[in-house]
């Protein structure tokens, strides 16, 4: 008898330790940025952080560009946001978050020193689970 309690003890403090996948997806975010942020992605383009907002289910992804880039032009926002989801809906090592279905927001800001938003993007479920 007492090796069934034990058993049953052991199988509930398992089932209560798993995370959820809000829980998971902060973790995660908050570790790669500790281990991974700020990184240079190109010569004028630094990742500054990944942070998951609970409650819209978005994983926001935040950069700065080191030098002055001119994006004002509708033409120029849509075709950069064109990319993005193609990267998106690409992406394999995204595919769990997808799979989840959550939320994908691109955040760049200008280097004035005033962190202005040059480009901004929320990607949901529909728009990279639509045909390529």
């Amino acid at each position: 008898m007492k090796i069934y309690i034990l058993f049953i003890a052991t199988i509930c403090l398992f089932i209560s330790c798993q995370e959820t996948m809000e829980e998971r997806c902060a973790r995660e975010a908050k570790e790669y940025t500790k281990k991974n942020c700020p990184a240079k992605i190109y010569d004028n383009l630094v990742h500054d952080s990944i942070v998951f907002e609970k409650d819209t289910r978005s994983m926001c992804y935040y950069y700065t560009f080191t030098e002055n880039v001119n994006i004002n032009t509708k033409e120029k926002r849509d075709e950069i946001g064109r990319i993005f989801l193609d990267n998106l809906k690409n992406s394999t090592s995204l595919k769990t978050y997808k799979d989840a279905g959550l939320n994908f927001k691109y955040t760049y800001y200008s280097s004035n020193g005033k962190k202005d938003i040059v480009f901004q993007k929320t990607f949901t479920k529909q728009d990279y689970q639509s045909a390529k």
